[in-house]
């Protein structure tokens, strides 16, 4: 007899885009019918489809990238056939190729853990390139970065996927998404994607001391896995688990300091060239800022006493860097608010999701590959197919549209500047209109796909239906709200479910 703790959830079955596209094959399965994985002797479960798929997502990615790979970029090669990666590009840019030493010899432009990856593994491969000269050094040193980060590509997979074993079909949408296919190994970002991926998984298996090392050793590589312990803060503070949230900061600050140390003290001019480039960085492609700048050349002529204000931004990065972070740290007090007054305490994918997102959409750089920061954040916040493809056709309007924005930066323009504006703005409106409806299922949780197949939070870990903190009904009050969500609510959700 089935059991809710055994229960899996066709797709089908919770997902009304994907419901409707069934109809092609019959429609979503019976009630009555045995689910192919549920048979005996069967090997491809739905867990293992969703691996190969990502496998083979990957594949082809590095297919795609290929003829980039020897580094041989003659005629823009790169943009032509969509296929630049930085991994190749500061294989050289870095001194790598030279056999120089990350941060000792050359002053890399990312934080420590990424530095110490590309080294670990540029310079093996540049002492193998001064023994056998017949190899291609660029070539070796993309490949094997783009194994490990292939690697953790899939191991994040395993990770949606044992957060989510009732709904083991969620995690095909990370399998099989465009982002990945396009995206997997531009940068180095699965670095800080993997170890945070981890770092949501220790928490979610109450171990919030890993939880914290992962996520500060993900932060030591990019530098956004750290805001996910702003939302953990504030669950924590409505579920009176502070305590439990004060090992996981320990562990992240203590871990992150113990990284980055090393470089601070030895070669404190190369640490700093991370944080001196961010502030000194100008407005960079597809950003809010970059869209705004040209509505205002609409306006105004941008000379010195006709300039409209993101124009005037744009030359003051002091100001803009500023203003950047104040409505960075207003999208943060909001969703603080959020957490605090919602009916049900909020899941941990929910809110970090919407941190991440805040922070990308008034950022003044947006590079193409930050899409993937937010991928296994809205499969595990939001595992709804439509919207998400809609979000998918946006991001890759704007792959596309840099490209020819980049092939046309030295000589006549491939497409109108309108145009490339166009698709930022709509990739910007996609992740805004996935952040309402993040809000939505929150303040309304009866919406909320993933709490219709789990009582409370899967990823929540010693948040897991703990109940609200005494204050927490009182502070709703006074902004108005009804009262809180309490345990006995998900008793009535289970038994709805």
């Amino acid at each position: 007899m089935s059991t809710e703790s055994d229960r899996t959830e066709a797709a089908a079955s919770s997902d009304t885009f994907v419901r409707g596209l069934s109809q092609a094959i019959g429609g979503p399965l019976g009630s009555h019918a045995v689910p192919p994985s549920k048979k005996p002797g069967k090997f491809w479960t739905a867990a293992r489809i969703v691996m190969a798929l990502c496998c083979l997502t990957l594949a082809l990615h590095w297919v795609q990238k290929s003829p980039c790979a020897d580094g041989n970029w003659q005629n823009n090669v790169q943009y032509t056939r969509f296929c630049y990666t930085d991994v190749l590009a500061l294989y050289y840019a870095e001194g790598l190729n030279e056999g120089k030493v990350p941060y000792k010899d050359h002053a890399v432009e990312y934080p420590v853990v990424t530095g110490y990856f590309m080294g670990a593994i540029g310079l093996p491969v540049h002492a193998l390139g001064e023994r056998y000269e017949s190899i291609n050094q660029g070539t070796w040193f993309y490949d094997a970065n783009a194994l490990v980060l292939c690697a953790l590509a899939v191991a994040t997979a395993g990770v949606i996927l044992a957060l989510r074993r009732r709904r083991p079909w969620d995690g095909a949408i990370f399998a099989v998404s465009p982002i990945l296919f396009i995206t997997a190994t531009v940068n180095w970002d699965f670095l800080a994607i993997g170890l945070a991926a981890f770092g949501l998984y220790a928490w979610a298996k109450r171990h919030p001391l890993v939880a914290g090392i992962l996520l500060g050793l993900g932060g030591a590589a990019k530098l956004w896995p750290l805001f996910i312990l702003g939302p953990l803060l504030m669950l924590a503070l409505r579920s009176r688990r502070v305590l439990e949230w004060g090992y996981a900061m320990a562990g992240a600050v203590g871990i992150w300091v113990a990284v980055n140390l090393p470089v601070f003290v030895l070669y404190r001019d190369s640490w700093l060239r991370f944080f001196r480039l961010n502030d000194e960085r100008p407005v960079d492609w597809g950003t809010f800022w970059y869209i705004g700048r040209f509505l205002d050349t609409k306006w105004n002529t941008g000379t010195a006493g006709d300039q409209g204000p993101f124009q005037w931004l744009s030359d003051h990065v002091g100001v803009l860097n500023w203003l950047s972070y104040a409505l960075f740290g207003l999208c943060c007090v909001g969703i603080a608010l959020l957490c605090l007054l919602a009916p049900r305490r909020p899941r941990l994918a929910s809110v970090a999701f919407l941190v991440v997102a805040a922070f990308l959409i008034f950022s003044k750089v947006w590079s193409q590959q930050y899409v993937l920061w937010l991928l296994p954040l809205i499969v595990l916040a939001r595992p709804k197919w439509g919207a998400i493809i809609a979000w998918t056709v946006a991001e890759f309007g704007y792959f596309t549209a840099f490209y020819a924005e980049l092939l046309g930066a030295g000589g006549k323009p491939v497409i109108p500047e309108g145009t490339f504006v166009l698709a930022s703005s709509l990739r910007l409106i996609t992740v805004a209109v996935l952040c309402g409806l993040v809000i939505r299922e929150i303040w309304r949780p009866e919406l909320d796909v993933v709490r219709q197949s789990y009582a409370d939070d899967p990823d929540g870990g010693i948040l897991d239906a703990a109940p609200d903190a005494p204050w927490v009904d009182g502070f709703r009050r006074r902004f108005g709200v009804g009262r809180p969500h309490r345990k006995a609510d998900n008793d009535t959700a289970i038994t709805a479910a």
